[in-house]
């Protein structure tokens, strides 16, 4: 590579990185000030209050149980809290017995990190606990007397606590993006599996089910990151009032769920139709002109699921629910023009569908299914 090119690439790599850096740290500001104040907090009333010099390890502790995460989970929080304040219990105790040195050491880390497996299947609660009964042990006493410190990562654990409870993050933001993000992928199939109806093209409806079977991770984060935020409202008082929208979004979450996976079933179907030419013309029509409507409802759905307003959420959700009904009540191979199996299995596939999405809309199972045609 010329050295002018390779400058070039270089600025260009180190420019990449310095905005990527920058949107990481802006984006940050509010967890940094949460964990100075609270490791800053702890540290202070160790000191001031309690009397203790150098109380480094309440300090240490509240930063290590509040981490680095967006949304800190009350379980993650006890979790590690708990586990530094029993490592440096641990530490504390053994070292009354066998004194300071590197075979002591070794004893005590041995033991700690059995016990953590014995008390805990979690990672982080074992690191911490022998983290910090192997720093008790290799560090010098304190001078109030070696339990001095497991006071200090008792008050850091409370800290950490406290700061999860009162000054958390809007718990709604990351569920929204996420839902906002999952359907945009749903629709992104929908739109796709279209396409390959009005096109003949087995190729691209496979592309659409490769696709639906990619939306598995993107499930899971988003039940994670549900999980979290209703946690976090119920733990924090500024939060609590919004304990009925994340359970009501909690349950259009399960809704989008089964309508992702009945999105596989139906690309996978579309493949061997097209493959087979098992439809005719104004099959493909009706059918494809179906798929594009929900596709469009599912846009509408994103929108609403994804609003902070609640009246915006409100008429979104109305019109995302009337756009699917007018779709349902299509969905019978007769009303489409279908006579053939492979065509009339292809409705079939998409009704569930269809009434999945009715019901992340807030119906019920049984309202959302009077909208179909008997059969």
């Amino acid at each position: 590579m010329p050295p002018r090119q390779g400058f070039t690439s270089t600025l260009a790599f180190l420019r990449k990185r310095s905005r990527t850096g920058l949107r990481r740290s802006s984006t940050s500001v509010v967890t940094a000030l949460q964990m100075t104040v609270c490791a800053v907090g702890a540290y202070a009333f160790a000191e001031q209050v309690l009397g203790h010099n150098g109380p480094l390890f309440a300090a240490t502790s509240s930063m290590i149980s509040l981490g680095f995460s967006r949304d800190p989970r009350i379980r993650r929080v006890l979790e590690v809290a708990i586990g530094c304040t029993l490592g440096i219990s641990i530490g504390d105790l053994l070292l009354t017995f066998f004194g300071t040195g590197l075979w002591q050491a070794a004893v005590v880390l041995f033991i700690s990190i059995l016990l953590a497996r014995f008390l805990d299947s979690g990672t982080i609660f074992t690191t911490q606990l022998g983290l910090q009964s192997l720093l008790v042990v290799l560090l010098p006493a304190p001078e109030g007397g070696p339990f001095t410190r497991s006071v200090d990562a008792i008050v850091g654990g409370i800290f950490a606590l406290v700061v999860t409870m009162l000054l958390p993050r809007d718990p709604r933001g990351e569920p929204k993006t996420n839902v906002r993000g999952l359907l945009g992928e749903l629709s992104g199939i929908l739109r796709e599996s279209a396409a390959a109806l009005r096109q003949s093209d087995a190729t691209l409806a496979w592309h659409a089910l490769i696709r639906a079977r990619n939306c598995q991770a993107q499930l899971d984060g988003l039940t994670g990151s549900m999980k979290a935020a209703q946690e976090v409202a119920r733990i924090s008082p500024a939060y609590r009032r919004h304990r009925d929208e994340l359970g009501t979004l909690r349950t259009a979450v399960e809704s989008i769920d089964l309508a992702i996976r009945n999105s596989r079933v139906f690309s996978r179907r579309l493949t061997s139709a097209i493959n087979h030419a098992a439809l005719s013309d104004e099959a493909i029509e009706s059918l494809g002109r179906s798929v594009e409507d929900t596709a469009d409802a599912v846009d509408v759905l994103s929108r609403a699921l994804s609003a902070r307003d609640a009246a915006e959420r409100r008429s979104n959700l109305r019109q995302a629910r009337d756009d699917l009904a007018a779709v349902a009540t299509d969905l019978h191979p007769e009303t489409m023009g279908i006579s053939r199996l492979e065509g009339e299995g292809l409705v079939l596939l998409l009704r569930p569908l269809v009434v999945d999405l009715l019901e992340a809309t807030g119906l019920s199972h049984e309202d959302a299914a009077d909208y179909l045609p008997r059969l």
